[in-house]
């Protein structure tokens, strides 16, 4: 699900760097990998648990960031012969080729719980030597992976699923920007180009049964000359299609663990008509059209994440993620809850398993429901605590996200207290209406605003005065100029 991400870029940024150690040390993030969890992971690439299956002359490729190292995805589109549809291969890292349950490395793994970004750069679950390295999907090199296989009709629905493990091979590291160019320029081989075709049915899809996708900014810091700049990069199509074969992925492992009756669900409830009503006001606010008639969904399938209100309102949009988590079920029980509200269907989390604990669990007992066989008791016997694992781990990752963007907006206008700026009302608390929220018009600022007196004015613009700006100490605070 989505997550606001800031990157860094520019030669300078010293002090901002400083702050986000303290950052980090203050909310207790993992350091440095001990000696006896890298000696394993060293161990691990020298001895990896190999599948027999040989599937290295399927010409995958993988999608990412150009500096990503750690690729949990590698991919290959076709056209099915004799009549149409479509056939997606979908290699997965397999971590469990290199970790041993209840060694140093897995323990290591379920402390840490997830990969945190930070704007200069990620705390990660795995030492580099694995997530980096020899468990990575990197091009040229032969992997241990779990290899999905999908049929598709013409209209994109999945007509039939597998997954085993395999060694595969990718042939190319691709990045959103090249791949949207090629496909926009009509030069992308056909592997690539049917990313557009197969994204776009399966949004089609997600459409018909009430899904939404959230295409949420990255924000970019760049640093020049001992200050900041900060700006919105809205994701590319390309970012949306690509997500789509991961959605369709762990919907797929979803259906698997249900029918074999074992396994670790995401789930979101609905919205409860309260936060929908505040996202609502948000919308007026920032002067976004929603008709009464029209569903969220629909809504957020119009907006234009280059528009910078748009990009807020969409940031705002994340609060209805609320609620997220991990639902288990073993023995063939029913899971309560089983739908994920935003996918609008059973959901798991299964494409990330460098990255992320829990994907390494449900891509094994995906596995074992496609041979018919039971689950590995080391798999089983976790499931139980993982869904509070992983809470703690979103708990600090969410944190570890507020915190950052705080601090870089209070970096960003540290030079610039006292200065006005054009701004618009965006919420205002209830039962606190002299304190509410502005987004700025120039830079790409949400803030806090509080009033003296006055009530403030929901969806008016306003000039407001930054009184409070501190990196590392005071976070950014807005008055009425």
């Amino acid at each position: 699900m989505p997550r606001r991400r800031m990157h860094m870029t520019g030669p300078d940024g010293a002090a901002l760097r400083a702050a986000l150690r303290e950052l980090r040390a203050g909310l207790d993030v993992p350091g440095e990998f001990a000696a006896p969890v890298l000696a394993e992971a060293e161990q691990a690439v020298r001895s990896p648990r190999l599948p027999g299956l040989d599937a290295t002359d399927v010409p995958l490729f993988t999608i990412d960031p150009p500096a990503s190292r750690d690729l949990d995805q590698a991919m290959h589109l076709a056209k099915r012969p004799n009549g149409g549809g479509y056939r997606v291969h979908y290699a997965i890292a397999d971590v469990a080729a290199f970790v041993t349950p209840g060694g140093a490395l897995d323990a290591e793994a379920h402390r840490r719980v997830t990969t945190l970004y930070f704007p200069d750069g990620k705390v990660p679950l795995h030492p580099a030597v694995l997530s980096e390295g020899a468990a990575s999907l990197l091009p040229g090199q032969t992997r241990p992976a779990l290899l999905w296989r999908f049929d598709l009709d013409s209209s994109g629905r999945v007509e039939s699923t597998e997954v085993r493990r395999a060694l595969v091979r990718s042939r190319a590291k691709l990045d959103y920007d090249g791949v949207q160019q090629a496909i926009d320029s009509g030069t992308a081989e056909e592997p690539v180009a049917l990313l557009e075709d197969i994204g776009r049915l399966r949004e089609t899809l997600e459409q018909e049964r009430g899904g939404v996708s959230l295409n949420v900014p990255d924000q970019e810091i760049v640093a020049r000359d001992g200050s900041y700049s900060l700006a919105y990069r809205a994701p590319l199509p390309a970012d949306g299609w690509n997500a789509q074969i991961s959605l369709m992925t762990g919907m797929a492992a979803a259906d698997l663990m249900l029918a074999a009756g074992a396994g670790i669900l995401r789930t979101l409830p609905s919205a409860p008509d309260g936060a929908v009503g505040r996202l609502r006001r948000t919308a007026t606010a920032l002067r976004i059209d929603w008709p009464h008639h029209m569903p969220y969904a629909e809504l957020v399938r119009t907006l234009d994440p280059h528009l910078p209100a748009h990009a807020a309102f969409l940031q705002e949009c994340t609060a209805l993620l609320r609620g997220a988590g991990y639902t288990v079920f073993t023995g063939g029980a029913i899971p309560d809850p089983v739908l994920h509200a935003a996918v609008a269907a059973p959901y798991a989390h299964c494409t990330a398993p460098l990255r992320r604990l829990v994907d390494r669990y449900s891509g094994e007992l995906c596995v074992a429901a496609v041979a018919g066989a039971e689950p590995p008791p080391w798999a089983l016997s976790a499931l139980a605590a993982l869904p509070q694992r992983m809470a703690d781990g979103s708990k600090l990752a969410n944190t570890a996200e507020r915190e950052c963007v705080d601090l870089v907006e209070a970096a960003l206008l540290k030079d610039h207290v006292g200065e006005t700026f054009e701004a618009t009302v965006i919420d205002v608390k209830d039962h606190e209406p002299q304190v509410g929220t502005v987004h700025l018009e120039e830079p790409a600022v949400v803030g806090r605003v509080e009033s003296p007196s006055a009530h403030l004015p929901l969806g008016d613009r306003i000039r407001v005065r930054l009184t409070q700006a501190d990196p590392g100490r005071a976070k950014v605070l807005f008055a009425p100029a």
